[in-house]
């Protein structure tokens, strides 16, 4: 398997080195060429499979230079430290379809994707004999889920960026009461935009990419896609299965664009047992209006009870717009560069017309947030937290345009990481789960810094893992 910058402007690399890369060397983000498909006789076969072992025959499609015997077991250490076995387990509440991605160590869907990263890149760097200085930018859930992946592993150090007072305290708690020494927080100055777009200049700097040995937690890693991609085929299979479903939609809450873009391929992978995917989005509607109007054009980022969702700027959108351009790269790569300039993307009819194909999408507020989470209480006692009411809500918004089959709305945080949106909601604050207990009371390291790339650069320099010592 051969991944290919979406900007054209480098040789093809494996799927090793497309990890250790993490953003393309030319700007671009990499994608498998070609995305597998896979027919019904294989999918009869993966309906009897666990979590675990679907997601190992997903891989295998995707993965040619490891070992199915090391996928394996980097798999099983991976989903070990949820508290289901079933890792991603489907409920129903008596309305709605609802997939759990919070069974990890930080309750965010993240941890699927970064468990699994975590413990890929420490047997990648092993094997290869090397250091890596991991550096990640967070609007909340992915910091914490990446620092858990890596906390305490030999060979990496961990720089996160988050913005100051913009993820909710219990995010923040999680990150920056962590005690090894190999993690580092940096609260910036500014907004999570701010935060992504100086780790993306930093990793454009090529040479101090390679003198650190820098390397991506960020979605613009391809195994942060991947391993997101098998929970869309699993919950599909299984309501196949139990609930004779000919296809199943899904909705899902985003901002970054990389959790639906994990649908996509999964839809690209199984068709056509995917039907529409829903992308949902708080006041921060930039995919909206890209759905919706044709345009994909920058405003400004809006604080919400969704925070993991204020975002302007989606850093995989870059990857649905190769295949928009029918993999152009040439042609990314000038839009690329137009929108750097402009803040502004115009798309033709007829590229309209098939983004409107592949995706359905509704923009929720606050307002409507909050009565969603009030109604599904009242009316199931199920608690959603504010991202998942926002994919609920969008759900409900577009149930009229979709057939009767069923839809799964995908639920991303546990509702404990917001209790003040939820105590606003239901008038009462969600249960705690044991993890989460008592990390007011420990001890917090946190560098608050300006959102100046060269401030944040000689903060890595200062503190970054040397290979050989040097």
């Amino acid at each position: 398997m051969e991944y290919v910058s979406t900007r054209g402007q480098i040789a093809p690399v494996s799927f090793q080195n497309a990890v250790m890369m993490g953003l393309a060397d030319d700007g671009g983000l990499l994608l498998p060429n070609p995305i597998p498909s896979v027919g019904p006789d294989t999918l009869a076969a993966w309906r009897e499979l666990d979590y675990q072992a679907l997601c190992l025959e997903i891989m295998d499609l995707f993965v040619d230079d490891i070992s199915s015997f090391t996928l394996n077991d980097i798999v099983s250490r991976s989903y070990s430290t949820f508290d289901t076995k079933e890792v991603t387990p489907l409920v129903f509440n008596g309305e709605q379809y609802i997939l759990e991605l919070f069974h990890g160590p930080t309750y965010a869907f993240k941890d699927i994707a970064l468990q699994f990263l975590g413990n890929l890149f420490s047997w990648l760097l092993e094997d290869r004999g090397e250091i890596m200085n991991i550096l990640g930018a967070t609007s909340g859930d992915t910091g914490s889920a990446a620092i858990y992946g890596v906390r305490g592993k030999d060979n990496i150090n961990i720089f996160i960026l988050h913005p100051r007072g913009r993820v909710s305290p219990i995010q923040a708690l999680q990150m920056t009461t962590v005690p090894e020494l190999n993690v580092f927080n940096i609260a910036v100055e500014g907004t999570f935009d701010d935060c992504q777009s100086i780790v993306k200049e930093i990793f454009n700097d090529l040479e101090f990419k390679s003198v650190y040995r820098l390397g991506s937690i960020n979605s613009i890693n391809w195994a942060r896609v991947l391993a997101q991609v098998v929970y869309y085929v699993y919950a599909t299979l299984k309501l196949q299965r139990d609930a004779g479903a000919e296809h199943v939609h899904f909705s899902v809450p985003t901002g970054n664009f990389g959790d639906i873009f994990a649908g996509y391929v999964a839809k690209k992978l199984i068709q056509p047992a995917i039907g529409r995917l829903i992308l949902a989005t708080n006041e921060n509607n930039i995919l909206t209006r890209f759905v919706l109007e044709g345009r994909y054009a920058i405003s400004g980022v809006v604080p919400t009870i969704s925070p993991s969702m204020d975002i302007q700027i989606a850093s995989n959108f870059e990857r649905y717009l190769y295949y928009l351009y029918d993999k152009d790269a040439e042609r990314v790569r000038q839009a690329m560069e137009e929108f750097s300039k402009t803040g502004e993307l115009v798309f033709s009819r007829e590229e309209r017309e098939q983004v409107r194909k592949d995706f359905a999408s509704a923009s929720i507020d606050q307002d409507q947030t909050l009565k969603t989470i009030r109604e599904c209480y009242k009316s199931t006692g199920y608690v959603l937290d504010p991202h998942t009411a926002v994919g609920v809500a969008a759900a409900q918004k577009l149930a009229s345009s979709l057939d009767d089959q069923p839809v799964v709305c995908l639920a991303t945080a546990h509702p404990a990481k917001f209790p003040d949106a939820v105590r606003k909601a239901i008038g009462r604050d969600p249960e705690q789960p044991e993890g989460m207990k008592g990390l007011a009371n420990l001890p917090s390291r946190c560098r608050i810094l300006p959102a100046d790339v060269d401030v944040i650069k000689e903060y890595v320099r200062e503190n970054a893992l040397k290979q050989d010592g040097k």
